[in-house]
């Protein structure tokens, strides 16, 4: 099955602006957006990894 690349384009979007927002949410002390946000976080993160991007250099939080 091909990748498309915008979608993985979008996700990668995506998963930049939910990190910013967690990090966001940490300094706020947000616990309930926090994890809020780290479901998205999970649902990209395993989209972008079955897409076969390497998330070393994108990956800021590095949760799991």
């Amino acid at each position: 099955m091909p990748i498309n690349l915008e979608i993985v384009k979008t996700a990668i979007d995506d998963f930049a602006k939910v990190q910013r927002r967690m990090i966001l949410a940490k300094k706020e002390n947000a616990p309930e957006t926090y994890a809020d946000l780290k479901e998205e976080y999970i649902s990209l993160k395993a989209l972008l990894n079955i897409a076969g991007v390497n998330l070393n250099e994108l990956d800021k939080i590095k949760e799991l």
